[in-house]
């Protein structure tokens, strides 16, 4: 009689690595908050930062009450079960070779960022309360639901579609509901009136470094252990965005003559997301290729989003959206068995060039059109847009009794609302400085258009 498998054990190292990956990926939310804020006018800046760093406390609770479970719970092939409602269930018994708890603090940040990242397709027009809103139950409605399809047991994980770190769940997920977001709120008052320039192009540079630092956690803690794979994804998340970034500033360049510091630091991001669903399928050169060739899709399709009516503020559907759907194809492509995944297309199985692309139209279509009704069952209920005195303003002040930078010896004096009306003057010269240069401006580089950025 042969001898039962003995039951799994935690294991101290993989304990260790998942715990300081668990940082890294939280660290990149705050980051997120400074890259965002960056591309911003200054008067939006606090604002925008908020977006970011309020999505921990909303989505994060939302995560621990009920997303994990319709996530990770035992459920169907479209949603997780109950089970783990309130964590019920979750503990310190091993899940892997890790603590079942640890397990699902790390997936709960993934579901942070993965709201956040949406901000930035509404960010200087967009009201907080019902942005928190609308996050929390777009964490619940659409993230968990594909989240389980891909990772859960669901599916697409079913059928086939391989996704390493989150190229489908992550990014198209949220590029697809940053198009709806943009679509149904509407341009910016000044959208293609004036250049929206970036009041901070320090700040989008840390924070293009802290995502950066904070994505080794994000795909090499992918691998659930310390070991070869998650050694494999930690350096192909090196490799890929040095690709990008390489290109991107070859295309500025002959675009414009110039090399932008906006541009290098999107380059870098598109790269980090081109990567992400292949992180640990494929070798150290393929994810070269992959970063390299993902520059070109979302480089033009900034440009082209520049051009259009729709203001997708900071191109999170360019960005994100269009650099998670080269990566998770590109993955059907360039996976190999060798390297710890499915065979692709160039190591002799076309069909999971088909499989990846099932996976990508699945998400796009549920998560935009899950988006929408959201979006419009909010909109019934509280206003979606800020006041059109209000975003002239900038929302800082009147979203938060506050603002990112003072004048003078102090900060302007907050005062109640039914005053506001007569202070806009003398509030407009404070908090609105530095709000974007004339609409004359000259063409600027991808990535330094106006408004744009990952």
């Amino acid at each position: 009689m042969p001898t039962p498998a003995p039951p799994p054990a935690i294991n101290g190292a993989d304990t260790a690595w998942m715990m300081a990956a668990c940082a890294l990926v939280l660290l990149m939310t705050p980051a997120l908050g400074f890259f965002y804020a960056g591309l911003v006018r200054s008067k939006n800046a606090l604002n925008t930062m908020m977006m970011s760093f309020a999505a921990l406390g909303a989505v994060g609770l939302a995560w621990a009450v009920a997303g994990y479970s319709l996530a990770f719970g035992e459920g169907g092939p479209l949603l997780g079960g109950a089970g783990h409602l309130f964590l019920r269930g979750v503990g310190l018994e091993a899940h892997g070779t890790i603590p079942h708890l640890l397990f699902m603090a790390y997936q709960g940040t993934f579901a942070v960022i993965t709201a956040a990242l949406i901000s930035g397709a509404v960010v200087e027009r967009m009201r907080f309360g019902p942005y928190l809103a609308f996050i929390t139950a777009w964490s619940l409605a659409v993230y968990a639901p594909i989240c389980h399809w891909v990772w859960g047991g669901g599916w697409l994980g079913s059928l086939g579609a391989i996704d390493f770190a989150g190229g489908t769940v992550v990014h198209v997920n949220a590029g697809a509901a940053a198009l709806v977001a943009a679509a149904v709120l509407g341009p910016r008052r000044d959208y293609g009136r004036q250049a929206l320039l970036p009041h901070n192009v320090p700040f989008v540079l840390l924070g293009a470094a802290l995502l950066w630092f904070g994505w080794f956690g994000f795909n090499a803690g992918s691998a659930l252990a310390a070991n070869a794979t998650a050694a494999l994804a930690f350096t192909n998340t090196l490799l890929a965005p040095v690709a990008t970034l390489a290109v991107w500033m070859a295309l500025d360049r002959l675009r414009t003559r110039k090399t932008t510091a906006v541009g290098a630091a999107t380059g870098i991001v598109v790269g980090l997301v081109a990567v992400t669903p292949a992180a640990g399928f494929v070798g150290p050169m393929s994810a070269i290729v992959l970063g390299a060739v993902a520059a070109f899709p979302s480089y033009y399709a900034i440009l082209y989003r520049s051009r259009t009516r729709l203001d997708d503020s900071l191109d999170v559907t360019a960005a994100h959206g269009v650099g998670g759907l080269v990566g998770a194809l590109l993955t059907g492509v360039l996976a190999s068995a060798v390297w710890g995944g499915k065979d692709g297309l160039l190591a002799g199985d076309p069909a999971q060039l088909g499989r990846q692309a099932a996976a990508v139209l699945a998400t796009c279509l549920y998560s935009g059109a899950a988006s929408f009704a959201l979006l419009k069952l909010i909109g019934a209920l509280a206003p979606l847009r800020a006041e059109r005195r209000h975003e002239g303003l900038g929302l800082d002040v009147p979203q938060h009794g506050e603002e990112a930078y003072t004048s003078g010896e102090g900060a302007i004096l907050v005062l109640p609302e039914a005053a506001t009306a007569g202070a806009l003057p003398a509030l407009a010269g404070t908090a609105g400085a530095g709000a974007g240069a004339a609409a004359g401006a000259g063409p600027l580089p991808a990535g330094a258009a106006a408004g744009s950025g990952a």
